[in-house]
């Protein structure tokens, strides 16, 4: 039996004034996804446990069945893994945005207004010349997405993710230690920022963005520390072959320590321009090779994160008619089990993620539908699953 979980970054909401009190999910067209529901079993997830951080990749690890309280080590070192970049012993890792600051201090946005990778390697380029060195550096990722590694620094660091901070003064989120011993740690990272500042103001990137009326990327920012993780593979766990399509190395990174392999789809974006269609064909023929696919969308999470009602109902409706639609057609003549659901919700008026259960669809060839005739919020928790939490979506999948 295949397997495949389809995963839509970000996609559930909270009910809108603007939609009638109802969510994005609840308005979208999504005929491929009720399809999904009507024929399969639903419920809800609670992928963030509500001891966790608010972030991807509590949720995603989640969401394959990983406890985050056990294996999450950062975000920056899963990261790390798919980039290539070998993290020892004694290094720890970080992730690295290039965010926008308004001229006041306060954060825009945590994407530097989607810089290209491109751009963001010329001025990574800079940082590493300026304020790296042996034992501390940078590693141009993708977009904004970047990647810092230092070595014998302490990871015991509090840290604020950009993206949930829109709108407040970048001074009043600098890293805190947890313990005395990490006061050093915070102190060195905090300078590389307000380093960073001067470096950037005027950097010929953002000369050129500002004259194209684009945001600059005017400061990193450094967040979720930790070391290597352990973690046992797919095929130790459940004996299965697998493989991870996505446009974002956070997910690849998890697929890597995962074992599963790592599929990278030309015009693959993480925004709402991404080769949905890409995706899908990556999907299907990997499914001759190995047992299980995930494939992961970021666009609905990056339209959350700007706020963008009409676009993040747009993403919600591409996947589905150019993700889900193309996949389940290829599917005809194959028995498949197929899962859809978010890692987090990430709400339009909010703009950050938060840690509510996220609807779910398994539909299992083998097993009864619950009745349920549309995939969103509302309906899937009156499914057959209830809540579930841990590892119980994912042995869902595989049983």
């Amino acid at each position: 039996m295949k397997r495949i979980i389809i995963l839509g970054d970000g996609m559930s909401d909270y009910p809108v004034a603007r939609l009638g009190g109802k969510t994005p999910l609840q308005v979208a067209r999504h005929p491929h996804m009720d399809r999904l529901a009507r024929e399969g079993r639903c419920g809800l997830f609670k992928t963030i446990e509500d001891d966790m951080p608010t972030g991807s990749e509590a949720a995603n690890l989640s969401v394959l069945g990983y406890n985050p309280r056990e294996v999450l080590q950062g975000r920056g070192v899963l990261e790390a893994a798919s980039m290539g970049v070998d993290i020892g012993p004694d290094d720890m890792g970080m992730r690295c945005n290039l965010i926008c600051l308004f001229n006041d201090g306060r954060i825009k946005n945590h994407s530097a207004g989607h810089i290209t990778s491109a751009e963001s390697d010329e001025m990574l380029r800079t940082l590493q010349k300026e304020i790296g060195q042996p034992g501390l550096n940078f590693y141009t990722g993708v977009s904004y997405r970047h990647l810092f590694v230092g070595t014998g620094l302490d990871a015991r660091l509090e840290c604020a993710p950009p993206h949930d901070h829109p709108n407040e003064l970048a001074d009043g989120l600098m890293i805190r230690p947890k313990v005395p011993e990490a006061k050093a740690t915070a102190d060195l990272l905090n300078d590389l920022t307000r380093r960073s500042w001067e470096i950037l103001k005027d950097h010929p990137v953002n000369q050129r963005r500002r004259a194209a009326g684009k945001d600059p990327g005017n400061s990193i920012w450094l967040w979720s520390p930790g070391m290597r993780p352990k973690m046992w593979t797919f095929r130790e766990r459940f004996g299965v072959t697998g493989a991870v399509i996505s446009a974002v190395d956070l997910i690849r990174g998890i697929g890597v320590y995962a074992g599963l392999e790592i599929i990278k789809v030309p015009g693959a974006t993480g925004l709402h321009d991404t080769n949905y269609e890409g995706k899908a064909d990556a999907v299907l023929d990997a499914l001759q090779r190995v047992d299980f696919v995930y494939v992961h969308v970021e666009a609905p999470d990056e339209a959350g994160h700007e706020g963008n009602l009409d676009l993040k109902i747009k993403t919600i409706e591409d996947l589905d008619a150019r993700l889900v639609g193309r996949i389940l057609a290829g599917l005809e003549k194959t028995e498949a089990v197929v899962a859809v659901l978010p890692d987090h919700p990430t709400p339009v008026e909010q703009r950050i993620h938060v840690r509510d259960a996220v609807p779910f669809v398994i539909r299992d060839p083998r097993r009864q539908a619950d009745g349920v005739q549309c995939y969103d919020e509302v309906s899937c928790a009156a499914g057959g699953f209830g809540t579930v939490h841990g590892d119980e979506f994912i042995r869902a999948v595989f049983r």
